[in-house]
């Protein structure tokens, strides 16, 4: 009986180290030397500062920027510490009132008598997603190009530009990335 508790004590200590100490280290080092940015969070500088990361959705709700996702990490909007979703079946009333909430605002900023992308109107799984759709973009083409001052041809060659494929082809659909879009209407713009 003490052998065994002996035995199971060593395996105990050799795995803890193993696994709570060797293996994290390790994929911490090969992280750091093989993806240093996507290992530190895929972080978006500007010159010293540091706007985002283009993993995470950012709160945008100004008439010149593309607006993104809901997010549903409340209180705090795109808050990754509470990432989730929401949790509403299709036919929970607050996802009703949410989306319808959205459509009005949507259309209040300048977008009335079309169809609103449902990116637009509900939330990810994880409350954090940082891109939208080409349509929700397009969508939102004409209020972006009247706040702006810009042609809508202008604002749809950006929207083109930043455009993401499948990855690997096959996986997912086209998207946009609401911040890296953002950040390059301010640049045209010279903000």
């Amino acid at each position: 009986m003490l052998q065994q508790l002996r035995t199971a004590t060593l395996v105990l200590i050799a795995m803890t180290i193993l696994t709570g100490g060797v293996y994290p280290l390790v994929v911490t080092i090969v992280a750091q030397v093989a993806f240093p940015r996507q290992a530190n969070g895929s972080l978006i500088q500007q010159g010293e500062q540091i706007t985002g990361s283009e993993l995470i959705g950012q709160p945008f709700s100004r008439p010149v920027y593309f607006w993104g996702r809901l997010s549903a990490t409340g209180p705090h909007p795109y808050n990754a510490a509470a990432s989730s979703g929401s949790n509403f079946g299709p036919l929970h009333p607050g996802l009703k009132e949410t989306a319808e909430d959205r459509i009005l605002a949507l259309h209040a900023a300048g977008s009335s008598g079309k169809v609103v992308p449902v990116d637009l109107v509900t939330a990810s799984g994880s409350g954090l997603d940082p891109h939208i759709s080409p349509a929700a973009a397009e969508f939102q083409v004409p209020r972006i190009a009247a706040a702006r001052k810009m042609s809508e041809g202008a604002v749809r060659d950006l929207v083109s530009q930043y455009t993401e494929g499948r990855q690997l082809g096959i996986l997912g659909e086209s998207r946009v990335n609401v911040l890296r879009l953002n950040l390059a209407l301010d640049q045209r713009q010279g903000n």
